[in-house]
């Protein structure tokens, strides 16, 4: 996120960045290394795969925290070179668009009595990884997931708030409140498709298509915006200053269509098998 976007109020910084947080944990990435451990652990641990979501953020945010206090503590002077800031908003343009394709294509593609997964880039190389069954080994595939370009640069943001209030304690207080957002999407995904896994029924079907399609959806919407402010200087000085509403009106499309799933996981008893 661009340093210029961010709010000058505290109350709402923090906001934001609970916000984010909400976000990274419904990134496809995230969704569909869950529903594959979540998937794994099922039929042998079922409890465990009722966790996995939780698990896998609680070890993701720990790297988070950890490099945002590191980073805070050596980058006392170091500012940010201004490529670094394009250079990462390109390549997040780029893993959006992929990620909203092939997520798209998962749901097209779907046989009519298959449950649609999401469809992540990290997860592929997951390998052994993907198939933890101890509560640890769930949290060290979050940790691993952490040490990428986009939470890092996410953890580098909470470092530099750190260093302009002069200590660390605002930076690692920035780290958890992320990943107090990341907790909640996070666990309630795994828990979510733990049941979706256990009820498997053609409501099950349904829901896991309209999660599919807002996964897919919300991807190419925000690397829409994102490219569209780049090659528009009038329409990126508008979009100054409102990172907070954006990030709200995301995570409301987010929600509503999780709730929809949800709803039509556990209704309409007809359209079961």
């Amino acid at each position: 996120m661009p340093v210029h976007d961010l709010p000058t109020d505290s109350l709402a910084f923090v906001l934001l960045v609970f916000m984010l947080g909400l976000k990274h944990g419904f990134d496809a990435d995230h969704l569909a290394t869950i529903d594959g451990l979540t998937r794994y652990n099922a039929p042998i641990r079922p409890r465990l795969a009722r966790f996995c979501g939780s698990l896998f953020s609680i070890g993701h945010g720990a790297v988070v925290v950890a490099i945002a206090i590191g980073a805070s503590l050596l980058s006392r002077g170091w500012a940010a070179p201004e490529w670094l800031e394009s250079t990462g908003t390109w390549i997040s343009i780029g893993f959006l668009i992929l990620l909203g394709g092939l997520n798209l294509r998962a749901v097209c593609v779907a046989q009519p009595h298959e449950m649609v997964r999401p469809v992540g880039l990290k997860g592929r190389w997951a390998g052994r990884l993907g198939r933890a069954s101890q509560p640890g080994g769930v949290a060290l595939v979050g940790a691993l997931f952490a040490l990428s370009f986009d939470t890092v640069s996410q953890a580098a943001l909470f470092a530099m708030a750190g260093v302009q209030a002069g200590s660390w304690i605002p930076a690692a207080g920035l780290g958890l409140t992320f990943t107090g957002g990341m907790l909640l999407a996070d666990g309630a995904n795994g828990f979510w498709i733990a049941r979706l896994i256990a009820r498997a029924d053609a409501t099950a079907r349904i829901a896991s298509r309209v999660m599919g399609l807002a996964v897919a959806g919300v991807s190419l919407l925000v690397a829409a915006w994102s490219l569209a402010r780049l090659l528009a200087p009038s329409l990126d000085a508008w979009g100054e200053g409102k990172a907070l509403f954006f990030g709200l009106l995301v995570m409301a499309v987010v929600f509503a269509s999780f709730f929809i799933g949800v709803r039509l996981a556990r209704s309409a008893p007809m359209l079961t098998d």
